[in-house]
């Protein structure tokens, strides 16, 4: 069995027990890697386009100006709260994140950010 630790008597030269400096500096820390946020077009990919590409219930396809006119003029607030928390509209429903909700809000908004774009 190894020993784990020193005993300081009192009376008796405890010099040896004094914490020596390191040999060494500690080395310095890399810089931590923060992840690239996903693109708009990965997020779409990756949650919406199975209901978006194709219209399923009441979805409006990506890229159908008509159908997203009236929702793009209700603001970005309005489409980021559908699509985070979810929407029963008179033409379907729209999951909680597309029914991903291992993704951020963020990452949502990103989504959200990129269909509006390609269906103006």
């Amino acid at each position: 069995m190894a020993p784990i630790g020193q005993v300081a008597v009192r009376g008796q030269d405890n010099s040896h027990l004094a914490p020596s400096a390191p040999a060494q500096p500690p080395a310095e820390s890399a810089p931590i890697q923060v992840a690239e946020a996903p693109s708009g077009q990965d997020v779409y990919q990756q949650a919406c386009a199975a209901c978006h590409t194709a219209g399923v219930a009441g979805a409006p396809k990506l890229g159908d100006a008509a159908a997203w006119s009236d929702r793009i003029a209700q603001g970005n607030d309005t489409l980021y709260d559908h699509a985070i928390n979810g929407f029963q509209g008179s033409a379907g429903y729209m999951p909680p994140k597309g029914g991903r909700t291992d993704l951020s809000d963020e990452a949502i908004k990103v989504a959200v950010d990129y269909m509006v774009e390609e269906s103006k």
